[in-house]
């Protein structure tokens, strides 16, 4: 797993996993708005607003994202 930053071409959609960096806590985000720089996003239950460089995008590699994939067929397991 790894951390990197939210450059001015990359993209963020509500619902999305996002490290906040001053508490070192994964945020879910609810809004994201970059034309006045900043992220809403819930985190221990409350909502929280700050600007966009607090928040890090999380990259999973290809082991980690089959790790964490979920079966929807109960008879093969695919």
């Amino acid at each position: 797993m790894e951390f990197t930053e939210i450059t001015e071409d990359a993209t963020v959609s509500p619902g999305e996993y996002l490290l906040y960096e001053p508490k070192q806590e994964i945020v879910m985000v609810g809004a994201f708005n970059r034309d006045n720089n900043f992220i809403r996003a819930l985190m221990s239950g409350r909502l929280i607003e700050d600007e966009i460089s607090k928040f890090k995008k999380i990259t999973l590699n290809q082991k980690e994202r089959k790790e964490r994939q979920l079966s929807r067929c109960k008879g093969c397991g695919q």
